[in-house]
């Protein structure tokens, strides 16, 4: 039984649904994309923004592989795992190697400084001025703040990283930049010489690849900004329950929207996540642990952290007292799974 298999039977699917499922959207967005810039369907603006919000969302999804390829929890063999993880590198301009070593320190240290992530609201350091503007430049400019972001780990002087790590992720940095170097200049070579008007580029093209950061900027808020607690299962907001839709969205993203539990059982697999968290809050059920039945009610729990308190963790007396939306715990437990 290979690892897809393997995976598919634990959660009760199918192999072949499994598989569908986790690269769905990746080909979706290869495939369609094309389909989009050719006008397949009329270049009338209603159908572009069904393209624009169809491909956003396949884009979006990538994230979601990246995740679990990160995790080790697409296949059983750290192997494939690590080709998907690198494929998706190249094409969202982040080396895997950078992801995954900075989401290993997401999940060590959670809403501390160390948290290179969700940096810079983890950060004490950082000022309440500074992170209320930055919020609004994560949150429309993700495109070019998450690369940054995720990349201090291996530009910052007090990296954490060991000198094989740093040299694997200079080798996908170079890949990365030589892979869209030889697309770009094969492109616009190809074109110019069959004739083509530059001036009918349409910039709306360049809005699935613009808005899908902002989605996933907006994701990295609802789970963390304005939480406190250095506890998984306290310091996230979990998306569990729901209409069908809200369920569908979560299905389709591999369960990330349960988000507590996953920061408490890294290695679970997604599938795992809501009967732990239910079995949890049946053993502690004194924690008032922030869980939401739909992705709107979470995002408006977030929405006020914006402005008031776009920070995680424990800040100032002054921060704090700006506007804290941590929801109330009697205890914070122990971290172990």
């Amino acid at each position: 039984m290979n690892s897809i298999q393997s995976a598919a039977s634990e959660s009760g699917e199918s192999r072949f649904v499994f598989a569908l499922r986790f690269m769905a959207f990746p080909v979706l967005a290869i495939v369609l994309y094309p389909l989009f810039i050719f006008g397949v369907g009329s270049y009338d603006a209603l159908t572009q923004c069904v393209w624009v919000i169809v491909l956003t969302y396949c884009m979006f999804c990538v994230g979601g592989s990246f995740h679990e390829a990160a995790h080790d929890t697409l296949f059983r063999n750290p192997t494939p795992n690590r080709i998907v993880g690198r494929a998706i590198g190249v094409v969202i301009g982040i080396p895997f190697t950078v992801y995954k070593e900075t989401h290993r320190q997401h999940h060590a240290c959670l809403n501390t400084p160390g948290d290179y992530e969700l940096w810079p609201y983890c950060d004490p350091a950082t000022s309440l001025g500074f992170r209320r503007l930055f919020v609004w430049i994560d949150l429309s400019l993700g495109v070019v703040t998450a690369p940054w972001i995720y990349g201090r780990i291996y530009f910052s002087e007090v990296s954490p990283l060991k000198p094989e790590t740093r040299r694997t992720i200079r080798m996908e940095y170079l890949t990365i930049g030589g892979v869209w170097l030889v697309l770009i200049t094969g492109l616009v070579l190809v074109l110019n010489a069959r004739g083509y008007d530059w001036r009918q580029f349409d910039p709306v093209w360049l809005l699935p690849l613009l808005l899908s950061p902002v989605a996933n900027t907006a994701r990295k808020f609802v789970e963390h900004l304005g939480l406190t607690s250095r506890e998984p299962l306290l310091g996230t907001r979990t998306v569990v329950g729901g209409n069908w839709l809200s369920r569908l969205l979560r299905y389709l993203n591999f369960d990330i929207a349960v988000h507590g539990p996953h920061h408490r059982y890294p290695r679970a697999r997604h599938f795992e996540l809501a009967p732990r968290l239910k079995a949890y809050q049946c053993q502690h059920p004194d924690l008032q642990v922030p869980v939401f039945p739909n992705y709107l009610s979470a995002f408006l729990h977030t929405l006020p952290s914006l402005w008031n308190n776009p920070a995680t963790g424990d800040h100032s007396d002054s921060t704090r007292a700006a506007g804290n939306h941590s929801p109330p715990a009697k205890t914070n437990t122990p971290t172990s799974a």
